[in-house]
């Protein structure tokens, strides 16, 4: 917390900054360790030279204090402007009473940057949330160490799932196998940590179509097409583990657009390496699915940073495997391959299909940290 803060700090003295106010998720958990639950509440962690302060409120007591690193201030909704109160509050007791200040125009709601100008007539108010993006995309010693913790979590997960399937099992109880197992090896793992936002997307048949599907009571029947999607939540930050399987054997018209994918995705494992450029990887591996007639069942980018990031908060969105970013990938950064196709119902083939390994980049390379196997060879399950 210390290097990302002084990190901070001195982008903040070299762009003339003098406070920065956050109010996402992801940069008040990652400069400050606390993940704050919003329940229609705004939350906030003000930075300055010299202060370092989260401003919760008070319904949540003093958790947010224990779980942040430096000050905390508690604010009441007694009155309808508190939250603003407790900013100023902030900044006046640092004897910053004007200058710049920092927020994130990607995340602040225009009320809420509306209110703070009025309140702080002596600040220009500026943007920072691209600096502190690209601060966190290069993960530092600790943050891989819990990033591969996470990996190994989702394989344990995935391990489950695979375990419950079965005739006539609900996608919902598959699903809490897989959760349930991940849950409790993150407490064996890190016995301080909150127990929160571990999840798992179990699809089956037509569910699979898309990559953000949640559970339904859809009972596994034979010949279905499958998605396994492990979500271990550690701390702020997310891993993750996806898998295509089939519960019994799939026809030809479901094993051509799988091979395909999977050959997407080994190729794309290949080109994860230092110097890379985002979307050069994009363009090279839309010519495997143009060659097999599958370009236009592509839904979404190949992959994306890791780190302090969510189904609901988070993203860096300046290191995504897509046409339009052009971000060389540097050493420690960590990014997903996940070439994802969807078949809709009534074709043949019908569904979705997806593979998702986690790779850090190295000097020289990129190391694979997901150990589930894939494809065919392995993820057909005996109906």
């Amino acid at each position: 917390m210390t290097r990302r803060v002084t990190a901070l700090r001195k982008h903040m003295a070299d762009e003339g900054i003098d406070a920065v106010v956050f109010t996402s998720y992801h940069n008040i958990n990652y400069y400050s360790d606390f993940l704050y639950t919003a329940f229609g509440r705004n939350y906030a962690l003000v930075i300055t030279a010299d202060d370092h302060v989260t401003v919760s409120a008070n319904i949540d007591a003093g958790q947010p204090w224990r779980r942040s690193f430096g000050d905390n201030l508690v604010y009441t909704d007694w009155q309808r402007d508190n939250f603003q109160h407790a900013i100023a509050t902030v900044l006046d007791r640092g004897r910053v009473r004007g200058g710049r200040l920092g927020v994130e125009d990607d995340h602040i709601p225009p009320m809420l940057r509306g209110q703070l100008a009025d309140l702080l007539p002596g600040f220009d108010i500026v943007d920072v949330s691209a600096a502190t993006m690209r601060q966190r995309m290069i993960k530092s010693a600790e943050e891989i160490a819990l990033i591969k913790h996470g990996a190994r979590i989702a394989d344990i997960g995935g391990a489950a799932v695979v375990e419950a399937i079965g005739h006539g099992v609900p996608e919902y109880e598959v699903a809490l196998a897989g959760t349930q197992a991940m849950v409790r090896e993150i407490a064996r793992t890190f016995p301080d940590a909150e127990l929160r936002d571990t999840w798992v997307w179990f699809q089956s048949g037509v569910n699979t179509d898309g990559a953000h599907n949640w559970p339904t009571s859809r009972q596994v029947c034979a010949g279905d097409i499958l998605s396994l999607n492990c979500f271990p939540m550690i701390a702020g930050y997310y891993t993750a583990l996806e898998r295509t399987l089939f519960f019994g054997e799939p026809g030809a018209e479901h094993l051509h657009p799988w091979k395909v994918n999977t050959a997407v995705h080994e190729r794309g494992l290949e080109l994860i390496r230092p110097g890379a450029v985002c979307g050069d990887i994009a363009h090279e591996l839309n010519a495997i699915y143009e060659t097999e007639n599958l370009l236009a069942r592509r839904t979404f980018g190949y992959g994306h940073s890791f780190g302090v990031l969510s189904h609901y908060y988070g993203r860096e969105a300046g290191l995504e495997l897509r046409e339009d970013i052009d971000t060389v990938l540097e050493p420690g950064m960590v990014v997903s391959m996940e070439p994802m196709i969807t078949i809709p119902e009534g074709l043949p083939g019908a569904g979705g299909y997806r593979e998702h390994d986690i790779l850090v980049v190295t000097e020289d390379g990129a190391e694979n940290i997901t150990g589930f196997p894939y494809g065919p060879e392995h993820n057909i399950i005996g109906a």
